[in-house]
């Protein structure tokens, strides 16, 4: 659900305008906490059947979002979902009993390896990923940006793994940002409408979580007022992760669904954006 919590605006934009557009997810989310009390069964610590059934709802996601290009990294079952634990201050973490199978135990070299062919092959000007703290500490999420940075620099040394395809150079790698005017705007909004619990009883006027960057840090930021319907669509569709009643929902509750419209980048390497505007409205803005 994460894909499109965080660029599904920008995804469906780009698909809308012709660009080719490839999401590459890295587990089948096979721990992941089932919220449909009808579909508890499907747990990890009951039938272990949660996989098949996020696939479909990620199928369904993809078809509002108009994206037809998706695989899991080294296909289906390639890396198991490593799970996540909170630590002290309520962050996500790795947890002390990791399968072998798990991703976050997965050698860097070998997932890279997987996402090479697929770099060579799309060629993509522009690659996002997560953070180096992977959003919310997730420890999929931070393997992930592991990956796609260092199979970024893989794919483009031409000597390396000839097998994989030939070579190819991304000009510009984004990490996926949340902005802190966003949040503080939203989480005051959500106070002064009484609600003291939504996004963990976060202050407004206190320290940020790690997740949320200054402005400053922020490099562009895609406006997809136009596509916002798709998004919230994409995220219903992954109906055993996200409420819909929950905080996720609370913003555009207080809001309007146009709070979820701006998703936001850091520039990670690669060609700058030009110069002139303090956020660049187009990851593609400057390049050829």
């Amino acid at each position: 659900d994460d894909e499109t919590i965080g660029t599904g605006a920008t995804m469906a934009k780009y698909v809308s305008q012709g660009a080719a557009v490839t999401l590459v997810t890295c587990t089948l989310g096979e721990e992941g906490e089932v919220l449909v009390e009808e579909l508890a069964h499907l747990a990890s610590d009951r039938d272990d059947s949660l996989a098949p059934h996020r696939i479909g709802e990620l199928d369904a996601a993809m078809a509002e979002l108009g994206v037809t290009d998706y695989l899991r990294l080294g296909g289906d079952f390639r890396f198991r979902d490593s799970g996540m634990v909170y630590d002290e201050r309520g962050m996500a973490t790795a947890g002390n009993n990791l399968r072998d199978d798990s991703f976050w135990r997965a050698d860097l070299l070998v997932a890279a390896n997987e996402l090479v062919p697929v770099i060579r092959s799309r060629k993509p000007q522009v690659l996002t990923c997560y953070d180096e703290y992977g959003s919310y500490g997730h420890p999929d999420h931070v393997q992930a940006h592991r990956v796609a940075m260092y199979a970024a620099q893989l794919a483009a040394v031409a000597s390396y793994r000839p097998d994989l395809g030939e070579p190819w150079t991304v000009s510009r790698v984004l990490w996926q940002a949340m902005s802190e005017s966003w949040m503080r705007d939203g989480l005051r909004a959500l106070r002064a409408a009484g609600d003291t619990t939504s996004w963990g009883g976060i202050d407004a006027e206190g320290p940020m979580p790690p997740m949320v960057v200054p402005d400053e840090a922020i490099s562009a930021k895609i406006d997809g007022t136009r596509w916002v319907g798709r998004k919230l669509a994409a995220m219903r569709a992954h109906a055993t992760q996200i409420k819909f009643d929950g905080h996720f929902f609370a913003l555009a509750d207080q809001l309007g669904d146009q709070v979820w419209s701006n998703e936001y980048y850091r520039l990670a390497g690669g060609v700058p954006f030009p110069d002139g505007q303090e956020w660049a409205d187009d990851l593609f803005a400057g390049l050829q």
